[in-house]
């Protein structure tokens, strides 16, 4: 049986670089897509349609763009991709305006979003984990650099594996041809992805630099070793059955895989906003601590990391204050 994509309504909760890439794709295969962004965004796709600049192709896509989160009404799927931080109060805002039937996909970085989520609001979300290399330089416009596929699982021993959750998203993929693979253990997935997020991203965001650079330099080379041993020592610590790799390595060629690109962490101090350090290195300090394991240089990383958003802050602060 065909998916039929054209009758498809999916809505993007928290249309940044992730969503309005994700959202863009969908919508130019055909599926009825509503962004849910910011108020600039959203109007740069409201006059002109949504840029989305490929490394294949660069075209305007039209589609739905609103900044009321009740516009997820009638919604098959929810791409949920909001910033870790805004993760609550976002599964707050939607929850009254889901259909029954509706699938929310969770697209975020972190491993715990799922669970957080359920507690704020009771919806019950699908984890997933995306790579892509994707920025927006200005409202309206999707730049995309490298990558773009989906891994979806559900947790073993989950009410919802009985509703197919899984098969449908891939279906819906498959349609808009974006590669999405169905995950037998998408805890594993989503910790290789926590510790490829913790290796790269604040170490980017530090220097300003590409993940390309990083994996180039002998120095940085030995920061990621070490940082994700320690993530993959809190990881098993915590019970989660990584495979035995040389995760090193994985995470030196999934550096040099996404070349000149710059991780959202980095994007985050340029544009001087908050970072979703707390639910990545942050989250391997808290949960070291939980479980005996030591963690010295994701703290220093999540330290620093902080300290260049307070300072960003005071400078906003004293930006502000100016008449």
């Amino acid at each position: 049986m065909t998916f039929n994509l054209s009758d498809t309504r999916v809505a993007v909760m928290g249309a940044g670089a992730v969503g309005s890439y994700f959202g863009g794709m969908l919508a130019r295969a055909g599926a009825r897509v509503t962004l849910i962004g910011r108020p600039k965004h959203v109007e740069a796709i409201r006059k002109d349609g949504l840029l989305l600049d490929t490394v294949t192709f660069k075209e305007y896509v039209a589609m739905n763009a609103s900044t009321d989160p009740a516009d997820v009404r009638d919604a098959q799927f929810i791409l949920f991709c909001v910033k870790t931080l805004d993760t609550e109060n976002a599964a707050r805002a939607i929850a009254p305006h889901l259909s029954p039937d509706a699938i929310v996909i969770s697209l975020q970085n972190g491993v715990d979003n799922v669970a957080r989520i359920r507690a704020a609001s009771g919806i019950d979300a699908l984890p997933a984990v995306v790579y892509v290399a994707a920025a927006l330089p200005e409202p309206g416009h999707v730049k995309h650099s490298g990558r773009g596929e989906w891994i979806v699982g559900d947790y073993a021993g989950a009410a919802s594996r009985s509703q197919n959750r899984p098969e449908r998203v891939a279906e819906m993929c498959a349609a808009a041809g974006v590669p999405c693979h169905i995950s037998t253990n998408i805890e594993v997935d989503q910790w290789t992805k926590m510790v490829m997020n913790c290796a790269g991203n604040a170490v980017t965001a530090i220097a300003q630099t590409s993940f390309a650079h990083v994996a180039r330099n002998l120095d940085t080379r030995e920061v990621l070793r070490t940082v994700i041993n320690e993530c993959v020592a809190v990881a098993r610590a915590a019970g989660v059955a990584l495979p035995d790799i040389d995760w090193t390595e994985k995470g030196l060629k999934n550096a040099e895989t996404l070349g000149e690109a710059t991780s959202s962490t980095a994007q985050d101090i340029a544009r001087g906003k908050p970072t979703e350090i707390d639910s990545l290195n942050g989250y391997i300090v808290r949960r070291g601590k939980e479980l005996g394991v030591p963690t010295p240089v994701n703290m220093t990383l999540f330290a620093l990391i902080k300290l260049i958003e307070e300072g960003s802050t005071t400078r906003r602060g004293r930006t502000e204050g100016a008449s």
